[in-house]
C-alpha cells in the first residue's frame, strides 16, 4: 500500500501532538501524593519540632542518612522523594516544608528536570517559585540550594546542568537568606570527569564517599544564627 507525503505528514503530526498531550501528565506533581501522605502520617506519629533543618528534593536527598552525617543536628528532617522535580517540591511546600517552620532548608532539585527535558531557565523559574512560596510564609527561613551534581550517568547533560547552576548561583547572590553550595568541582577528578568512587553502581546516586563530601559542604550552613 502506498502512502503519499500528506499521509506521512499527518501521521508524524499526530505523533507530535500525542507527545505534547502527554507532557502535562509526565510532570504532574500529584503523582507523588502517596509519598507525601506517608510523610504526613509519620508527622502525626512524631511531629518535627519547629526550627529544624529540612532537606527536600529528589532521590539524592531521600537516600541521605542525615542522622549519621549530622549527629549534632537533632532536628534534621528528610523529605526527599525520588525522581521529583523542583516544581514538585514547590507544589507540596505547604505540607512538607512550611508546615515544619524550619530555620533552614536544603534543596536538591533540577537533576531530574534537566534529564526530563526542561531548560536551565525553567529550572531557575521553578526555583524562584519555591523561594517565593516559602518566604511568603517564612520570611526568615534560609534556603540553601545544593548544585546539580556532575554524574557519570548524566554526563552528556552536564553543560545544561551547569547553566542551571550558574543561573541559580547568581540568583542567590542578592539575598542573604539564600545560599548556593557548589558540589560540582569537589566531585571531579584530575581528568575533569566525575570521580567513580563517589557513586554507586548506577553512576547516578551517591556512595558513602559522595555523601561525605556533600555533608562536609553542608555542615557550615547548619550553624544556628
Amino acid at each position: 500500500m502506498e502512502r503519499n507525503a500528506f499521509g506521512i505528514t499527518t501521521i508524524l503530526l499526530g505523533l507530535a501532538l500525542s507527545v505534547v498531550a502527554d507532557e502535562p501528565e509526565k510532570f504532574n506533581p500529584t503523582r507523588w501524593e502517596a509519598a507525601i501522605e506517608k510523610f504526613e502520617a509519620a508527622d502525626k506519629q512524631s511531629p518535627p519540632a519547629p526550627g529544624g533543618a529540612l532537606f527536600i528534593g529528589s532521590s539524592s536527598i531521600r537516600m541521605w542518612d542525615l542522622a549519621k552525617h549530622f549527629p549534632a543536628e537533632k532536628n534534621a528532617i528528610n523529605r526527599g522523594f525520588g525522581g521529583s522535580h523542583m516544581a514538585d517540591s514547590t507544589h507540596y511546600a505547604e505540607r512538607i516544608a512550611i508546615a515544619y517552620q524550619p530555620r533552614v532548608i536544603f534543596i536538591y532539585a533540577g537533576d531530574n528536570d534537566i534529564k526530563g527535558g526542561k531548560t536551565p531557565q525553567r529550572v531557575l523559574s521553578d526555583y524562584r517559585a519555591f523561594v517565593k512560596k516559602v518566604h511568603a510564609e517564612l520570611p526568615k527561613t534560609r534556603i540553601v540550594y545544593i548544585a546539580i551534581k556532575p554524574s557519570i550517568a548524566r554526563w552528556n547533560l552536564v553543560d545544561k546542568m551547569r547553566q542551571a547552576n550558574a543561573l541559580i548561583r547568581e540568583e542567590t547572590a542578592g539575598d542573604k537568606r539564600l545560599a548556593f553550595i557548589d558540589i560540582d568541582t569537589p566531585m571531579l577528578g584530575d581528568d575533569g570527569k566525575p570521580r567513580e568512587e563517589l557513586f554507586i553502581k548506577d553512576g547516578l546516586h551517591l556512595s558513602e564517599a559522595g555523601y561525605e563530601i556533600w555533608s562536609d559542604l553542608v555542615r557550615p550552613h547548619l550553624a544556628k544564627e
